[in-house]
């Protein structure tokens, strides 16, 4: 017969088997859970992009310091793009004797490319529109308040006078996320006529361009192999992206976390089924071997009866991934609202890929082994396979297991810390099961004859019970990581942020204005107000060697040693920096001191007792690293890469950067501060902010979906390890019913016997997902000072444990209950 027809006549007849139901429930579980992540993932990272795109107001572009070629415009132009002229500036406004510096766009009709340009009329309507026609002007809140101005009045800027004809409410910014003074957006044509863009200006000049993916793609190939005018750059969504790095990341470690997890529940799962399936079958394939079926043909029946099972599985499960995908981003693409993006398949298509690779890596060796059941196994169950020392196809599920947390993590670091945790939780639960299972033989003897049963029963099982608690233990070390340590991290995350994180910054505050702008602060209602001193010098030797002369491997280093450098110092470590190396300055060293950020520790490939040489001012400083330092930079705190020590860096020429709190509706009180300090810059990054929260609430409700693929996987697993020895139990129970064991006295062995089993996978699950979740927070996710809620962990397994032995108990309901008569027919 043709052995595609015997494998799915096998799987028809076979299908009623637990065994059979849970292999493929996991299957497509996993594929779903990882389907559903990598789809959302690829979709987000398109509607980033997107939105990127948006709020540069293009789809790529050239920024420069002195107006660009017309060549440039012209191949765009030519390959079929859009194309937007603007520069920046910054100038002063002057209305009814009153001055305002203001940031200033100037731009043509065409702008925005991409994105939205938000105005409001003087009616207090909003509503979309483009670059101003020549005589008009658009000003933001800020502007309007600090010149006493409504939409509809005029102003000199440039010295022309212009009509404001909207208040500005957003815009594309050109990958400027932060604003140092309030916003005006002027035609291009009244900048170029009152003579602000001329040669001396001040002016930053861009050229932006949207169009079709390739055609944008070719055009940015030939832009970057042509030779752009000095100190040009490109302005891509990408490096807007990049301004946001840490929540992206984070957001996507999360993300693949929780279906990482879910993927190896499933696996275990399919693990635990495949195992109870190749038991079941022995008798069955020991009757093939002894009617003279070939090993290998018994061997393509179990492949092909696990591949009929497989298809329909990972079909459904792309299908269901590809679902809850389109659901899902319903409510996520609120985060990119008004950014097409078209569902992915392939993302889903690669999941059934790598469902199949975890079904075959779990699956294939207890199979494997099956095939080689001799066939006096007809005769005798006690001579069922060859025994070997060592089988390597038991390091399949393994290797396949690294590789997928390796494929899927995203990052090193991650599959690392969730490889070590798993393998130290499935040590542990095996040793602690042996102990105790060795400890129960010695007890069992005096024990209540129900509790002796009990441990009996575990005991002469000690291999499959020590299986048993190895997969749950690992079981609920996942569902733990995932139901108490992901959330919890979640909150961690969102606490980095509260309500009253900085959202202003002040530049060049002088040392004679502290006091006096402090107390203007306080009357404002300002808090969290935090200084720090910024002098401005520049890297000019490292260790007595000439910059100039040194050649570094990170590219980025030549970039950063022509720059200027802001410098400060500090007689105490600032909050949200960590020294990792060397130490923190003391009172009084007698050589200049400086810590170093780990970015620039890498990009110049400093070490300890390096010296590093600024010129600052007209004088030059020597200073020696003593310490290199962690910094979080999602901190929105005032933050360095180079800190000097005080006591020789205090008396270089300087100015201060403070950072402060203001609830929002203080316009016109910042305006007055503003005028009242006209050397200050006043730098707002609400903006910012909101779109860091609303990043950390989408992820939050990603999260928390796929959570519930993985609770379901748990469950899985969870019916897969306590089913695993169901048959064994009621052939047991049918021989003690038969002997006179009352009903209670089984219940109370088999209660014994799984309190045990959920016991040590209660233990083993809570301190594994304690050093996991500690290890992930503090190395992954950067979350300074979290620590793992350690009750609600314990807690939960305990409750985990109770629910292992409810259902334990649940499933010998069965087997109590029917006459031992009927038992001993099954048996």
């Amino acid at each position: 017969m043709n052995l595609l027809r015997l494998s799915l006549r096998t799987l028809r007849r076979e299908w009623r088997l637990p065994e059979l139901r849970t292999l493929a429930g996991s299957l497509v579980l996993a594929v779903a859970a990882l389907g559903v992540v990598a789809t959302l993932s690829t979709r987000v990272e398109r509607g980033v992009l997107a939105s990127a795109a948006e709020l540069i107001g293009g789809d790529i572009g050239v920024s420069s310091p002195q107006r660009l070629p017309d060549d440039l415009a012209t191949r765009a132009t030519h390959d079929g793009l859009k194309v937007n002229r603007s520069a920046s500036f910054p100038s002063v406004a002057f209305a009814h004797g009153r001055s305002q510096l203001l940031d200033v766009l100037a731009t043509d009709t065409a702008y925005p490319l991409r994105g939205t340009l938000e105005l409001r009329d003087a009616h207090g309507h909003t509503q979309t529109g483009h670059g101003p026609a020549a005589g008009n002007v658009y000003l933001d809140h800020r502007a309007l308040v600090a010149l006493q101005l409504q939409v509809g009045d005029m102003l000199q800027l440039g010295g022309r006078e212009l009509h404001i004809a909207a208040e500005l409410v957003r815009q594309p910014d050109g990958g400027q996320l932060i604003a140092l003074a309030p916003r005006a957006v002027m035609s291009l044509t009244d900048a170029e006529q009152a003579g602000l863009l001329g040669i001396g200006s001040r002016a930053r000049h861009r050229l932006l361009l949207a169009g079709a993916p390739a055609a944008v793609h070719d055009w940015r190939d030939w832009a970057q192999s042509t030779t752009l005018p000095q100190g040009a750059q490109l302005i891509t969504p990408e490096q807007t992206r990049q301004r946001m790095r840490s929540a992206f990341d984070r957001a996507s470690a999360f993300l693949r976390l929780t279906a990482l997890l879910s993927a190896l529940l499933a696996g275990v799962a399919i693990a635990l089924a495949a195992q109870q399936y190749a038991r079941r079958k022995t008798s069955e394939v020991a009757l093939l071997r002894a009617l003279g079926t070939p090993r290998r043909r018994v061997f393509g029946l179990l492949i092909g009866t696990l591949l009929a099972l497989a298809v329909p599985a990972l079909i459904v499960g792309v299908a269901l991934a590809l679902g809850l995908a389109q659901a899902a981003w319903l409510f996520a693409s609120t985060l990119f609202a008004g950014v097409p993006t078209v569902l992915p398949w392939g993302p889903a298509l690669a999941a059934a890929g790598i469902g199949l690779a975890v079904l075959a890596g779990f699956a294939l060796p207890p199979l494997a082994r099956l095939a080689e059941v001799s066939p006096v196994a007809v005769f005798r169950d006690s001579v069922t396979r060859r025994v070997r020392r060592f089988d390597g196809l038991y390091l399949v599920p393994v290797l396949v297991a690294l590789a997928l947390i390796w494929s899927q993590s995203g990052s090193a670091r991650l599959a690392g810390i969730l490889a070590i945790s798993l393998s130290g939780v499935a040590v542990a639960a095996a040793l602690l099961a042996w102990g105790l299972l060795w400890l129960a033989r010695r007890v069992a003897p005096g024990a209540h004859p129900a509790l002796r049963l009990g441990l009996a029963a575990l005991a002469r099982r000690r291999g499959l019970s020590v299986i048993q608690a190895t997969a749950l233990g690992m079981g609920l070390t996942a569902l733990l990581v995932l139901a108490i340590i992901a959330p919890s991290m979640l909150d961690g995350w969102r606490s980095e942020l509260p309500s009253n994180t900085p959202n202003w910054f002040v530049l060049n505050l002088q040392t004679n204005q502290r006091d006096d702008f402090s107390k203007a602060l306080a009357r404002l209602g300002a808090d969290q107000l935090n200084m720090l001193p910024l002098a401005v010098g520049k890297l000019v030797a490292i260790d007595g060697h000439p910059i100039d002369g040194l050649h570094f491997n990170d590219p980025r280093a030549k970039d950063w040693s022509d720059r200027q450098l802001r410098l400060s110092w500090a007689g105490t470590l600032p909050p949200a920096n960590r020294v990792i190396a060397g130490h923190w300055f003391t009172p009084h060293p007698a050589q200049a001191e400086v810590s170093v950020d780990t970015m620039w520790r890498d990009m110049f490939a400093l070490k300890l007792g390096d010296t590093l040489s600024f010129d600052v001012g007209e004088g030059r400083l020597d200073a020696r690293v003593t310490s290199f330092r962690q910094v979080d930079w999602s901190s929105f705190r005032v933050n360095f890469f180079l800190l000097l020590d005080p006591a020789h860096a205090s008396a270089l020429p300087h100015t201060w950067l403070a950072s402060f709190h203001l609830p929002r509706g203080h316009a016109t009180q910042v305006a007055t501060l503003s005028r009242a300090y006209p050397n200050l810059s006043l730098v707002d990054v609400d903006d910012l902010l909101d779109r860091i929260h609303q990043i950390v609430d989408r992820v939050s409700g990603a999260v928390r979906w796929v959570l519930a693929f993985s609770l379901l996987a748990g469950a899985l697993v969870l019916a897969a390890a306590l089913s695993a020895s169901a048959a064994e139990r009621r052939h047991e129970a049918a021989l003690l019913r038969t002997l006179g064991a009352r009903r209670g006295q089984l219940r109370i062995a088999a209660a014994c016997e799984f309190a045990l089993l959920g016991l040590i996978a209660g233990l083993t699950a809570t301190a594994g997902a304690a050093g996991a979740g500690w290890w992930l927070g503090r190395q992954v996710f950067h979350i300074e000072h979290y620590v793992p809620p350690l009750g609600s962990l314990a807690l939960s397994a305990l409750i985990a444990a109770v629910v292992v032995m409810l259902l334990g108990l649940a499933g010998t309901r069965k087997v109590t209950r029917t006459s031992p008569m009927r038992l001993l027919r099954e048996g």
